[in-house]
């Protein structure tokens, strides 16, 4: 499954933690966790929230549709 989102990247990025997220957002660590790792993804709403958190566009935390379409061939 190709990645969907660059959380983990923009997290450090902005020199954040995930356990940072999980404790403003009230989320458990092992949710931030399958986030950061693709496993699962969180909801628009969520990620409308994380970009707000972090100050980025909402774009800056999803991979860009060309790249997951490039990574399938």
């Amino acid at each position: 499954m190709a990645d969907i989102n660059r959380l983990k990247v923009v997290l450090v990025e902005q020199k954040k933690t995930s356990k940072w997220l999980a404790e403003t957002l009230g989320k458990d660590p092992a949710t931030i966790s399958k986030w950061c790792t693709n496993t699962s993804q969180p909801s628009i709403e969520t990620f409308l929230e994380i970009a707000r958190l972090l100050n980025v566009d909402i774009k800056d935390l999803l991979v860009p549709s060309d790249v997951n379409r490039l990574l399938k061939q």
